[in-house]
């Protein structure tokens, strides 16, 4: 029995030229699409050779590829839907880019370009010259440099100027930046001693001062962008910091976290602390995120006095940390929308979600609503609450719209939408499964509908 089912076992070359399968070997490598009939055939092999099957058809092994295909192709980074209203979505990528800067970066891509090389002098250049010249534009700066992240750029600077030495800060911001990152971590790991004062909920800039000696080399303060502290509170002020810093002639520096240039308080939203504050106090340095408010890429931007930043362009960690191609293009195309702010919260996808008004939403999800009507698919449109996401303005929710679909066990749609060949991550509320428009682009809208009703009529749900 056991030999001839293990007789009956397709062999690797007729199976790479089953049609169906031929059909989604693009998804994957050719390498993966070869392992996956393997994997398969050792499967139907062991389950035999254990008496787990008494029987089996080609049609079995081919559906075990598909799903194994299918699975491998969900390994590698693709484009999926954002229907979860969560704009700075940490697990999605963050900020997503326009697509007129989707368009430069596919140049820069697959051309040269001139990275490391002044094409008005002939000769090599300096990788960060035109991107510091942008960013000193638009923040009205001194001096700036950028790095591949945040937590790279607190740690380049606390290990150039403390290493060996004291930084002070409040207790109640020694945050954790996300993945177990810690702010006491990153300065142990710099060379530097943290020197922790006030109370959790109150810090006065006496605090500081009463710390303060021989080995003291930063003051500094941490922006608590993903949590807020509520209640019988007190921070000192930056501009206080700054001031001690100067009358003691030690530095003063911002982790400014989610790095703000909009006034959000225009639109409704909570204010949050902006990058042109931190410059206007008198802070030394000044570091921030390039993928979260700012709308930009992964990148840790400093921004300081000119003095500062030299020494940090010497300093031997940088090119261990250093950005590459891409992200100066990116990077370059976001600054120069921000020479015209009113254009930013237009031109930047992130910025355009957060201050967007809550009719445009419910105007894209019409548009869906139509679509799912014409495909006989039971849904209502619904108020929901988006919020920004990324460890930026905690506990801020913005009113939005989207499709609740009327079937019942959200969790099974919820599955359904999320291993589609095009991936739909949505929230499941009530027991229904939600779309949030939030995060759903417009120029999206008929693709993820076609994606809706294929998987209701692959799973005879019409």
């Amino acid at each position: 029995m056991k030999k001839d089912l293990l007789k009956k076992l397709p062999k690797v070359d007729y199976l790479q030229n089953v049609e169906s399968l031929k059909k989604i070997k693009e998804d994957i490598s050719n390498y993966d699409f070869l392992q996956c009939i393997k994997d398969s055939i050792d499967k139907f092999r062991q389950d035999i050779l254990q008496e787990e099957i008494k029987d089996f058809t080609q049609v079995q092994i081919i559906e075990d590829i598909k799903l194994r295909i299918e699975k491998k192709s969900k390994e590698k980074i693709v484009k999926v839907i954002n229907g979860t209203g969560t704009i700075i979505h940490t697990n999605l990528g963050r900020s997503i880019y326009s697509k007129d800067i989707g368009n430069k970066i596919y140049n820069i891509l697959t051309s040269y370009n001139n990275l490391e090389y002044n094409i008005n002098e002939g000769k090599r250049g300096d990788r960060y010259s035109n991107l510091e010249k942008l960013i000193l534009q638009v923040t009205g700066g001194e001096a700036a440099l950028v790095v591949n992240n945040n937590a790279a750029a607190v740690l380049l600077c606390l290990n150039e100027f403390a290493n060996g030495k004291e930084i002070i800060v409040s207790r109640g911001e020694l945050v954790e930046i996300g993945g177990s990152f810690r702010i006491p971590k990153i300065m142990e790991f710099s060379g530097a001693k943290l020197v922790e004062v006030g109370a959790t909920n109150k810090t006065y800039i006496e605090d500081y001062l009463e710390k303060i000696n021989e080995n003291t080399r930063i003051l500094m303060k941490v922006h608590t962008s993903n949590y807020k502290i509520q209640g019988f509170t007190h921070e000192a002020s930056k501009e206080e910091i700054a001031k001690l810093a100067r009358d003691k002639n030690l530095i003063s520096m911002e982790d400014l976290g989610s790095g703000n240039f909009i006034n959000f308080s225009k639109y409704n939203i909570v204010n949050e602390p902006t990058v042109f504050q931190s410059i206007e106090s008198g802070m030394d340095i000044i570091t921030f995120s390039g993928d979260k408010l700012f709308g930009g890429s992964q990148a840790g931007i400093i921004i300081g006095k000119k003095k500062y930043i030299d020494r940090l362009k010497k300093n031997q960690y940088l090119r261990t940390i250093r950005i590459d191609k891409l992200t100066v293009a990116i990077l370059e195309s976001v600054f120069e929308i921000y020479l015209n702010k009113n254009e930013a919260v237009k031109k930047i996808p992130t910025l355009k979600m957060i201050t967007e008004t809550k009719e445009e939403v419910l105007g894209r999800c019409k548009v869906m609503s139509n679509i799912l009507s014409k495909f006989k698919i039971e849904h209502r449109i619904i108020e929901t609450k988006g919020n920004i996401g990324g460890g930026s303005m905690p506990q801020e929710e913005i009113d939005s719209y989207g499709i609740e679909f009327q079937m019942e066990k959200g969790s099974v749609l919820e599955k359904l939408f999320r291993k589609n060949k095009l991936s739909i991550i949505g929230i499941i509320r009530n027991n229904k499964f939600i779309l949030d428009l939030k995060t759903i682009q417009e120029n999206d809208i008929e693709d993820v509908c076609n994606n809706v009703f294929q998987i209701y009529k692959r799973k005879g749900l019409i």
